[in-house]
């Protein structure tokens, strides 16, 4: 299965990237999920393990360093065989 996530982490503080945004894109590329950036959020989408694993690190890494909230939708999306 293949799992679709968007995030957003908080607070927005411009003009600058804040650590927490340049944490969460970094854990997503380190996975080598596809993804795409937004002007509200970020959407990534690679196997089920794989984003759950990034979720996981995801929460655990931008809280520490200053994420004060982090949105997530998680959709499963259909592999290639399975659209066929």
């Amino acid at each position: 299965m293949r799992l679709k996530m968007e995030f957003t982490t908080e607070p927005f503080e411009m003009p600058d990237f804040p650590p927490h945004a340049v944490t969460a894109r970094r854990i997503v590329d380190e996975a080598g999920l596809d993804v795409e950036v937004g002007p509200f959020g970020t959407l990534a989408v690679g196997d089920a393990e794989t984003v759950l694993a990034v979720v996981d690190r995801l929460f655990r890494e931008t809280f520490e360093v200053g994420a004060t909230r982090i949105s997530v939708q998680v959709t499963a999306v259909p592999d290639a065989e399975d659209a066929r």
